[in-house]
């Protein structure tokens, strides 16, 4: 027979070789992730299941389109992995273990299977109940290869480690036991019928010789021997490695979900329920997102998974559902994210937006005292869904003292943009932090995009310029409207002279724009006065004045105009002069552009 170390050796070679997939072997990938998935979900949650049965479903109209196809699937199986024409199509990885189909088939015995076209529905559920007994207690004591055997079904057909070595010993050891062959020209049971085929010639050509038929049987052991490499030892030591590092916490929850989808005892079930609470605890300390929104989606499902659950159980599903946003659950995310370095948010906003709207004043709490602002967002996110019905609650926290948090909480607010937060916002006009003032201007002009400007212009005695700025933009845009006794105070200040030019002007603009002809006295009072005091200052506010009466260019605003031109100095008296035919201008109705120039 032929030499399987050489050509295991050829395999390991061409698997080594890169190059394009060719399509049969990624069709053949895709049903044999199919297959694992399959066999897991019918071992979790038995064949009946809805969720199992979907996964069936899906196994066999893939599996049907590549036979259809290519008429026969083969695969040649060893400990960890399956293999298609020299080409690793299924391995496992490490958590998998002995729950992987390759190592179940290997583990029974079986080196090649093959699938055949033709294969039914009924033929691969029974191929899969066989896979790990089912739940038919009469089949737990059989492996694979006899429950196979016993229904001998043509579409699927399987060589096992006995034949391979039965050959090998009838053979004198031309075979190895192992699985290590290559499929690239025939697979196993090709190779054992050339075999069996071989020996019987060689059978008749003894026994013409006159030699007896059973002579070099008679000196064969009849036991069946695997000699294990240093190879294979270091791969089984890894194997048990990685079986060992496994995360408990795992195997426990496999364990619990299998649990859940056949224990028939009430008591049991109880009992189920209350231990997946610990798990939670457990889960919430160490900082599990995505395990603990896996739990999460298996308790929606478990209706699907247990369509019969009682009354009792259901109600313990709901009250598990309900506990995620326990005060002490979310004392732990604030422990693990401010204590752990680096700490990742996968899946953490599932795990919060599972949480009822009676988490949001403990959901406040964890977002004012988390010291990252990558996870400050994640909980601001997960609040702005929440705590829409509790908005009372988010405006409490604008007392706050903590200006990360405050921003946070001003950031909700205007995502919602409704005009009643508009009053508790604008209390903040004196908050210590300038970024807070900021961000309370861009609240302000959402919350209130037109009317009032007075709170707006009380920005004006904000000590940093940046945030008199954002105010006097809005103040500018003739969206809304004040008394001129509003701006007497930051007009009569001395500090007002010593303002940047272009802070003046916006200044003088914004007034111009909330309070129109009722400033014009103030501005007529400044092309008129005389003073020793400040001259070049105040003469800078008297063409400041004489430009935005131009640019107001009402019957009021050009009767000042007039007065200055005959009353002020000399450059006062040009500048109303230039300004009286701007406003002349725009009284004609000709362009802004136009007037401009």
């Amino acid at each position: 027979m032929t030499d399987l170390k050489t050509a295991q050796e050829m395999m390991a070679a061409a698997v080594a070789a890169k190059g394009t997939e060719d399509p049969e072997i990624a069709s053949v990938k895709r049903v044999l992730k199919l297959l694992d998935k399959t066999a897991k979900s019918n071992r979790t949650y038995g064949s009946t299941n809805p969720v199992a049965q979907k996964f069936s479903q899906q196994l066999f109209q893939e599996l049907t389109g590549h036979l259809t196809a290519y008429s026969k699937l083969t695969v040649l199986i060893q400990r960890s992995a399956l293999l298609f024409r020299e080409s690793v199509v299924s391995d496992t990885d490490k958590d998998s273990g002995s729950e992987s189909v390759a190592f179940k088939l290997y583990s029974d015995g079986i080196r090649e299977l093959s699938l055949h076209q033709g294969l039914t529905e009924d033929d691969l559920a029974y191929f899969l109940d066989s896979l790990w007994g089912g739940f038919d207690p009469t089949l737990d004591d059989d492996d694979i290869v006899t429950r196979l055997w016993a229904r001998n079904l043509p579409t699927i057909s399987i060589v096992t480690a006995e034949e391979i070595a039965r050959s090998s010993v009838d053979g004198g050891g031309a075979t190895q036991a192992d699985g290590g062959m290559s499929s690239s020209d025939s697979t196993l049971r090709n190779l054992l019928d050339l075999e069996r085929s071989r020996k019987g010639r060689a059978g008749k050509e003894t026994e013409g010789s006159g030699e007896p038929a059973g002579q070099k049987k008679r000196f064969q052991s009849g036991l069946v021997g695997y000699e294990v490499s240093e190879e294979e030892l270091a791969s089984l030591a890894a194997e048990v490695d990685n079986e060992s590092g496994r995360d408990n916490l795992l195997y426990i929850m496999d364990m619990l979900t299998a649990i859940l989808a056949s224990e028939k005892s009430s008591s049991l079930l109880t009992k189920l329920f209350s231990i997946w609470g610990d798990i939670l605890d457990a889960l919430f300390r160490q900082g599990k997102w995505s395990v603990i929104e896996h739990v999460l989606r298996l308790l929606h499902e478990s209706d699907t998974i247990r369509p019969d659950l009682s009354d009792e159980h259901k109600q313990q599903v709901i009250s598990l559902l309900h506990g995620i946003g326990r005060a002490d659950r979310v004392k732990a995310i604030e422990t693990f994210l401010n204590q752990t370095p680096g700490a990742s948010t996968e899946g953490l906003s599932a795990v919060l937006l599972a949480m009822t709207p009676d988490a949001v004043p403990i959901l406040c709490s964890l977002l004012a005292n988390l010291n990252t602002p990558s996870h400050q967002a994640v909980v601001s996110d997960a609040l702005g869904v929440l705590a829409k019905d509790h908005s009372h609650l988010l405006i409490k926290g604008l007392l706050d003292r903590r200006p990360a948090y405050v921003r946070n909480l001003l950031a909700i607010l205007m995502k919602w943009n409704d005009p009643k937060f508009a009053e508790p916002v604008e209390k903040l006009v004196r908050y210590p932090d300038t970024q807070v003032r900021k961000d309370v201007v861009r609240a302000i002009s959402l919350f209130r995009p037109s009317g009032n400007g007075v709170k707006l212009i009380s920005f004006m005695a904000d000590g940093e310029e940046s945030v008199r700025i954002a105010a006097l933009k809005l103040l500018v845009s003739g969206q809304y409207t004040a008394p001129f006794s509003s701006w007497s105070q930051t007009l009569s200040e001395d500090e007002f002279m010593d303002r940047p030019m272009s802070e003046r002007r916006a200044i003088f603009q914004a007034v111009r724009a909330t309070c129109g002809d009722e400033a014009v006295p103030y501005w007529e009072s400044l092309l008129t006065e005389w003073t020793w005091t400040n001259r070049k200052k105040k003469e800078e506010l008297a063409l400041l004045a004489a430009d935005v009466l131009g640019k107001l260019a009402s019957p009021a605003a050009t009767a000042a105009l007039e007065l200055g031109a005959k009353k002020g100095g000399t450059a006062v008296r040009q500048a109303c002069t230039h300004a009286l035919s701007h406003a002349h201008r725009r009284q004609q109705g000709k362009p802004a552009a136009e007037a401009e120039r």
